[in-house]
């Protein structure tokens, strides 16, 4: 498993709210089987707690503004960590 570039501490992405118990799920920003590989690969992961992530209806999987915006800031945290690769070369499209 990756290291996130997203995020230092294993918490909720959305909420901060700390592990306990199996509370937080992994998302991979990117979906897609490839986009999905590719995102574990370059760390562009977060923790959502189980109901952010799929279970409630504003959870990430429901809510397609929240979901756009976390795809948004997976690209611009790629392009700040890894200034010389190509985002939408690699990922095929520029989500910015």
């Amino acid at each position: 498993m990756s290291k996130s570039i997203m995020q230092d501490e294993k918490v909720c992405f959305i909420t901060g709210t700390p592990l306990y118990g199996n509370n937080l799920h992994k998302h991979h920003i990117f979906r897609g089987e490839k986009q999905r590989e590719l995102s574990e690969k370059y760390g562009l992961w977060v923790y959502l707690r189980a109901d952010w992530h799929v279970f409630a209806s504003y959870g990430i999987h429901n809510d397609r503004e929240l979901f756009e915006s976390l795809q948004k800031a997976g690209q611009a945290r790629f392009e700040e960590v890894y200034p010389e690769l190509d985002f939408e070369k690699i990922f095929g499209r520029n989500y910015i």
